[in-house]
């Protein structure tokens, strides 16, 4: 089976048979994770380029873990040091690369739409790992898998991100997944930090964690982005813990367990605290392993298409 684009810009858009497809696909690679030997050879002979031009560290080893465990050539490209320091543009530095034979890009930008523009002037298959305030789909397709795998099915879940929503481009790709295939989705977090018209996404928006948790099954909670704390977005971060912190003490009052999710890093006792990061009932470690799978899944069935 294939998707139906050549590329995965991001989650919105793309229909519950491709979404279902991709995860599947993920379970099984899980399954090679798990052997001895990792290594399996459906894109031996692919060359696939990681154009970083944002600084990453966990998203771009677990591309590149996917790849070389898919058997793929791998060039890792980032932006210091580059001609793109020389002034040379994203077009140009792509369609060098591209004259190189390569097959696929993997792209990280600060500017929103940036893998988009790159799919219009290369051939290769493109794939987003993050475009400026945008989307980040295999994030949200990583956590799309690590929630099925804990509660059997996404369908009717209410899961509900803490935090930054306004500059989170992982809250957006969960968005639009996770309603996609039926979840119930919410936001919660200070109204400096809600977009405008977040409702038009389809989802409901709560100030209170109180609020929100009796009802819910899984929470993602965001990074509380340190660097924007002295724009005046929230007073300090002691206050941003005291109201919207996600707590053993405040998760402990819902009727039932939640599954608590954390995209990284982590920010220990400021947006999350550290029992409840490293409790039963959190799934970070396992998103990690799970993105691994969910790309080298993206990986597979682009690389198959070709």
């Amino acid at each position: 089976m294939a998707l139906e684009s050549r590329h995965l810009l991001g989650l919105e858009g793309v229909s519950k048979e491709d979404l279902t497809l991709i995860l599947d696909t993920a379970r099984s690679f899980r399954e090679v994770l798990e052997r001895p030997i990792k290594k399996v050879p459906p894109l031996q002979g692919k060359t696939i380029v990681n154009l970083f031009f944002e600084s990453s560290t966990r998203t771009r080893i677990s591309f590149e873990l996917a790849e070389r465990r898919l058997s793929a050539d791998v060039v890792n490209f980032a932006a210091s040091g580059s001609s793109v320091s020389k002034g040379e543009t994203l077009k140009d530095t792509a369609r060098n690369i591209e004259a190189m034979k390569i097959d696929m890009v993997v792209i990280r930008h600060e500017s929103a739409g940036a893998p988009h523009f790159l799919s219009r002037v290369v051939r290769a298959n493109v794939i987003n790992a993050g475009d400026g305030l945008h989307e980040h789909p295999t994030q949200g397709l990583l956590d799309m898998m690590t929630l099925r795998e804990r509660h059997g099915s996404l369908e009717g879940m209410h899961v509900c991100i803490v935090g930054d929503i306004l500059h989170s481009r992982v809250a957006r790709s969960n968005i639009h997944g996770l309603r996609t295939m039926g979840a119930d989705v919410s936001v919660c977090g200070p109204s400096t930090l809600m977009p405008a018209r977040i409702e038009d996404l389809g989802v409901r928006v709560y100030h209170r964690l109180e609020d929100v948790i009796p009802s819910v099954d899984a929470l993602n909670v965001l990074r509380i982005q340190l660097e924007r704390q002295h724009s005046g977005l929230f007073p300090s971060l002691r206050e941003y813990h005291r109201f919207f912190g996600v707590t053993k003490e405040r998760v402990d009052r819902a009727p039932k367990p939640i599954t608590i999710m954390h995209p990284g890093p982590i920010n220990r006792d400021v947006e999350i605290s550290a029992d409840l990061a490293d409790g039963e009932h959190s799934v970070i470690l396992e998103q990690v392993t799970n993105g691994v799978a969910v790309r080298m899944a993206v990986l597979y069935l682009l690389g198959s298409s070709n």
